[in-house]
């Protein structure tokens, strides 16, 4: 038969020994934390204005006219300002008519497959140079590789045509032409 002397031992050893099987994993495990960050740089946000609109001159009944993309006083120029050297994307939506301010009749205008400029040096468009952007481009298609300005300027130039018919209504005939500007992300 057990004495109480021995239960005590067994009550203590048996104490020990748990406090011993705690205690051995927290010393076989080990933890660490760090803390990391993330962080993001928002560049400048582009900005669009329409500067000139395209200004024909007086037309003739069955009289076609055209302005050229390179016409300081008439080409209708828009100013993109952003961050120099980033990536944007052109998309011109042009009218198919011009109306009167009543709507009563409209006259048809039409864009060449040459009729647009990009220039990333802003100079003028009588004074633009191909090195300095993109002449002569379709404005349905407007360049895929066109940047913002190093100086964080660009200008879109555009010229067209229009047709008025041999019965056309005498008048101020107007129609909206917007560039949609948006940045690439490269």
């Amino acid at each position: 038969m057990r004495t109480a002397k021995q239960t005590r031992q067994n009550h203590l050893l048996v104490t020990v020994l748990g406090l011993c099987l705690l205690a051995a994993p927290a010393a076989v495990m080990s933890q660490d934390v760090a803390t990391g960050s993330a962080t993001a740089t928002v560049q400048t946000a582009l900005a669009v204005s329409a500067d000139n609109n395209l200004i024909f001159p007086a037309l003739f009944q069955g009289v076609a006219d055209s302005m050229a993309n390179t016409n300081d006083d008439s080409t209708a120029q828009f100013s993109i300002t952003g961050q120099g050297s980033a990536g944007i994307n052109l998309q011109l939506t042009l009218p198919e008519y011009m109306a009167l301010a009543d709507g009563s009749d409209r006259m048809t205008i039409s864009f060449r497959s040459t009729d647009a400029a990009v220039d990333t040096l802003v100079s003028t468009p009588a004074t633009m140079v191909a090195g300095n952007g993109w002449i002569d481009q379709n404005p349905y298609n407007l360049p895929a590789a066109a940047v913002v300005g190093i100086g964080g300027q660009t200008s879109v130039y555009l010229g067209g045509k229009v047709t008025p018919s041999r019965l056309q209504t005498a008048g101020a005939y107007t129609a909206d032409i917007i560039l949609t500007v948006a940045y690439t992300g490269s």
